[in-house]
């Protein structure tokens, strides 16, 4: 059955990709879309203990901006498994994800230049602002808490064709076709950011249609860098594989 599939990437980083997949059904991507958002499981701080923490923000607070840290999940980690990382800053100066020192070499911050807090040296004071934290990440799905989707921008469109069916009408009026996303051209995937999303600077003075492409979609999709877009994608469908054999088996018993 995959091999009546096709992919074909647009655009693609580390982060961030734009795919075409043709042969699949519109319930088909969108399951895709709903796994890569709740099904593929992620690292994410779920419990924090504060040993000291001298500065102006509730403990509670500090708590949830670790929550917000993208952890880096490697692909051995089972859902459940925990792991620890611990802080330990003194002002004055900014206390950043990139300080968070893990237990797991594998594990660390997506991003190190996420601020936390800043720590004051109050004037008056002998001893500047301190905070000392460890924390205990957590292996789990996005379904449980939105901290753990690794997918953060994740939609999908039809791919659309164009059709120039005439010149335009002399007398018609000189508004914009504005269309976002990709057209397919003799063959070629064109995105509609290179004509500024509007049809009358790529075809001026043409009458045109728009059309769908049946069973083909264009993915785009962002990670916070937890994981890959490689791995978020494969991930998702994965999961997708797993719960189609389970039902199979459990309708045949």
């Amino acid at each position: 059955m995959a091999s009546d599939y096709e992919v074909q990437f647009i655009d693609r980083d580390e982060r961030d990709a734009r795919f075409l997949v043709r042969g699949v059904t519109p319930a088909f991507a969108n399951g895709v879309r709903r796994a890569m958002i709740a099904d593929v499981p992620t690292l994410s701080i779920d419990e924090v203990r504060v040993i000291e923490n001298s500065s102006v923000m509730f403990d509670e607070m500090i708590a949830l901006r670790f929550g917000l840290v993208p952890l880096t999940t490697p692909d051995d980690y089972e859902v459940g498994e925990t792991v620890t990382l611990a802080l330990d800053v003194e002002g004055p100066g900014t206390a950043y994800s990139g300080d968070l020192v893990s237990s797991d070499d594998q594990v660390k911050p997506a991003d190190e230049n996420i601020p936390i807090i800043d720590l004051k040296d109050p004037e008056g004071s002998e001893t500047p602002q301190r905070l000392e934290v460890e924390a205990d990440a957590v292996m789990d799905r996005g379904r449980e808490h939105a901290k753990h989707q690794g997918g953060v921008a994740v939609g999908y469109r039809h791919l659309q064709r164009v059709e120039v069916v005439g010149d335009a009408d002399e007398f018609g009026d000189d508004d914009p076709h504005i269309l976002r996303g990709v057209i397919e051209e003799d063959g070629e995937l064109v995105p509609t950011e290179e004509f500024d999303h509007d049809l009358t600077n790529r075809y001026p003075g043409k009458d045109v249609e728009v059309h769908d492409v049946p069973n083909a979609f264009v993915f785009s999709v962002e990670t916070d860098g937890s994981l890959s877009v490689d791995e978020l994608v494969t991930q998702a469908v994965d999961t997708l594989s797993g719960r189609a054999t389970e039902l199979k088996e459990a309708v045949q018993l």
